[in-house]
């Protein structure tokens, strides 16, 4: 029996309801501005939608040209739930959210085994939001896609970077990176702290990022340590936080969209 992952957010970080999510992301993608990079890489944040979705949009937006493309999508995000060492790869063969389910690629799993940092740890995987609120978007925007999802512990850019180095691929594949940024603070420190972040971001510079600046600072790091090593560029491509959003400006949380491109 093939093991099934079903979506731990539904209703608490997105809409349970299919038709409602399919509208509400339609209404993000649309009010999103398309930039003209077509990224091979992609930094989204991961809070309730009605927090972070637009700004998410800003990056899945310029997937549009690429949907019949992308037949691979590596996804790493922090882990909130379960603490443990190194990254976590999942057995499940499908992840299922309220819009169908998404086949995995367990041959692509299986090989990360021989590495040393992955391992198979599904208690990781079993409420972790970081990665789940990514799957909706990616549903309505690509045709036909294998997902690899690898939730990210205590890991070095160096670990991370040789994870995202084994599983690039080309043009078929595209890596997404969850995170947020600056958590709790007041708004104008917020945007300080953001600011400083996005420009650690775009120059490719992994050791500018502290665990303060980015919840995701983990798996940021290797792809930022991957892009120098590739010649890739960065670029921000939104910059708000929940106090733009639906939040209020006393206690705030930060969210970033960027692009990685050649």
């Amino acid at each position: 029996m093939i093991n099934e992952r079903p979506a731990a957010v539904a209703g608490m970080f997105y809409p349970a309801d299919a038709t409602q999510l399919r509208h509400d992301i339609a209404d993000y993608l649309n009010q999103a501005e398309v930039s003209r990079f077509l990224p091979k890489a992609i930094i989204v944040p991961h809070a309730g939608y009605m927090y972070s979705g637009p700004i998410a949009a800003s990056a899945y937006v310029n997937l549009r040209p690429l949907h019949s493309q992308i037949k691979k999508v590596v996804l790493l995000g922090p882990a909130h739930r379960v603490p443990f060492r190194g990254l976590a790869a999942t057995s499940a063969g499908f992840f299922i959210t309220p819009l169908g389910k998404i086949k995995t690629d367990p041959a692509a799993i299986a090989r990360l085994g021989e590495l040393p940092q992955v391992e198979i740890f599904d208690e990781a995987h079993a409420q972790e939001h970081s990665l789940e609120v990514q799957l909706p978007f990616l549903q309505v925007l690509l045709d036909d896609f294998e997902l690899i999802p690898l939730v990210v512990g205590d890991a070095n850019k160096n670990e991370v970077a040789e994870v995202l180095n084994a599983l690039w691929g080309g043009d078929e594949t595209l890596i997404v990176i969850s995170s947020d940024l600056s958590h709790y603070n007041n708004y104008s420190v917020a945007q300080q702290m953001d600011r400083a972040t996005s420009i650690a971001i775009e120059k490719l510079k992994p050791e500018q990022i502290h665990y303060d600046m980015a919840c995701g600072r983990n798996p940021v790091n290797g792809l930022l340590e991957v892009a120098k090593q590739k010649h890739l560029h960065a670029r921000t491509l939104d910059l708000r936080n929940s106090g733009d959003t639906a939040g209020d400006k006393s206690r705030v949380v930060g969210y970033g969209a960027y692009a990685f491109y050649n």
